[in-house]
């Protein structure tokens, strides 16, 4: 949800930026598309996510604090948010096979 925060992806952009799978990466985006947190749009054969737009005051404050604090003062996520960047500039092409 952090990197969603920050940018729309799609599956083999977070799967580059979190160093997962697909299987699992396209698992826990479809529990987070089902309980309404996340949201997709097809682009001819892709698929992009992002977070659905907040639909009350608590969940402002939540996307507020994913975009504010984890992205800038929370260490663990530093890494993801490092690999996103990069995979972000690179043609898609060349991120399914950097494995």
């Amino acid at each position: 949800m952090l990197l969603l925060s920050i940018k729309e992806l799609c599956v083999c952009q977070l799967e580059w930026a979190l160093e997962l799978i697909q299987a699992k990466v396209s698992r826990h985006l479809t529990v987070l598309k089902n309980a309404g947190l996340v949201r997709d749009r097809r682009d001819g054969l892709w698929i992009y996510y992002s977070l659905t737009k907040p639909r009350n005051e608590l969940e402002k404050i939540i996307h507020k604090y994913l975009r504010k604090y984890l992205t800038t003062k929370h260490n663990l996520f530093k890494k993801d948010i490092t690999n996103m960047k990069k995979c972000v500039v690179k043609p898609l092409k060349k991120i399914a096979t950097r494995k």
